[in-house]
């Protein structure tokens, strides 16, 4: 089998299975290929050492990427079809010990997003996200972290508000996961001197409706992104924070006055993907379950707003009580209903413990700096 042909069956059984990743791991007698598939890591195959090598070499060729490089880490990107299915696909390389490389292939399937109705656990949420869309201007901040489904929430809700309302639309994303004929998308090239701060800036001038920003990772961005909901904007962006509350504190330290957040954000929603009880295999699916067409993970929602929010922003870095909305509280209500198991909630309880852990690090590391 020729290594052209290797690699499109990697692929198409990665977009088949419903991948969201594919790592290809160097090890000492061969290469190890992993799939994550609903957010587990499972084992694939492997490959002898000369077959991984020259499926990496590819790879990167098709990601316009240096071959020859190999001590560097490197990103490249490319678009293909399986099944009649546009795939767009990121590559990432990391090298590794003996001049050998992993490889990591993210995997976004050019579909239309996903029906809003069949997207959270519990349907009201969805009908509060739709009305906040009703909103002619402000800031709406989706939390959570990699892998949450924030893309492809913040999607939906825009294809929706194209369609529905007759909104005009631009996005600015790094990359562009998903193409949409919906509205207009814009990724944020450094080299051609396009970053989040220079593009939103353009954006602003192209008369939106809606913008989406990809991520809010410095205060400049927030500044303008703050700046664009005043201006009779209404902006949905994401941000890496542990819960909806540190969306709030996030913007403090990014300078963001605590009038400003008052006037600007709307609500801030934390979102975690939770995997549902298979009703043939119970907790543990298997990815070749005769209902693989089943939904087997949906999101569960936070929503940050009204009293609760203004209570935080001026009470900022003080406790507040835990509401009946709660992502743990709603985690324990879908158990309760038979829809999540327990090792569900005690894997969200460690992943918590864990992303708490890593803010206090980055505190700790930030403060010594």
């Amino acid at each position: 089998m020729t290594i052209e042909r290797t690699a499109d069956l990697l692929i198409s059984q990665a977009v088949r299975l419903n991948a969201s990743d594919i790592h290809i791991i160097p090890r000492r007698q061969d290469y190890l290929i992993k799939l994550r598939i609903h957010g587990e890591l499972a084992n694939h195959g492997n490959l002898p050492p000369i077959a991984g090598e020259r499926l990496i070499s590819h790879l990167k060729f098709m990601a316009s990427m240096d071959i020859g490089e190999k001590r560097k880490p490197q990103s490249g990107s490319w678009q293909t079809h399986i099944s009649n299915t546009s795939v767009a696909l990121r590559i990432s390389t990391l090298p590794s010990t003996l001049y050998k490389e992993s490889l990591v292939i993210r995997i976004f399937p050019q579909k239309h997003s996903l029906f809003l109705e069949k997207m959270s656990l519990f349907p009201n949420s969805i009908i509060k996200l739709i009305s906040l869309m009703s909103h002619s201007h402000g800031m709406l901040i989706f939390t959570g972290p990699t892998g949450s489904g924030k893309t492809s929430t913040i999607y939906s809700l825009a294809e929706h508000c194209a369609s529905e309302l007759n909104r005009n639309i631009i996005t600015l994303e790094d990359p562009v996961e998903r193409q949409s004929d919906q509205f207009l998308q814009m990724q944020v090239n450094e080299k051609a001197g396009i970053s989040y701060q220079t593009g939103l800036k353009a954006v602003l001038r192209h008369d939106p409706d809606m913008i989406f920003v990809g991520e809010i990772r410095d205060a400049e961005t927030a500044e303008i992104a703050v700046r664009a909901a005043m201006t009779g904007h209404l902006v949905l962006t994401s941000m890496h924070t542990r819960n909806a509350e540190g969306a709030v504190y996030r913007l403090l330290e990014f300078g963001i006055k605590p009038l400003e957040i008052e006037q600007t954000l709307i609500s801030v929603i934390a979102q975690r993907l939770v995997s549902l009880l298979c009703p043939f295999c119970g907790a543990k699916c298997s990815k070749y379950c005769a209902s693989s067409d089943r939904i087997k993970r949906a999101a569960v929602f936070e929503m940050l707003e009204g009293e609760r929010l203004e209570t935080i922003i001026q009470g900022a870095g003080k406790s507040v009580v835990e509401h009946a909305q709660s992502l743990k509280r709603l985690i324990r209500k879908g158990i309760a209903l038979g829809y999540i198991s327990h090792e569900e909630y005690s894997r969200w309880i460690i992943q918590k413990h864990e992303e708490a852990a890593s803010e206090r690090s980055k505190l700790f590391s930030n403060q010594n700096q």
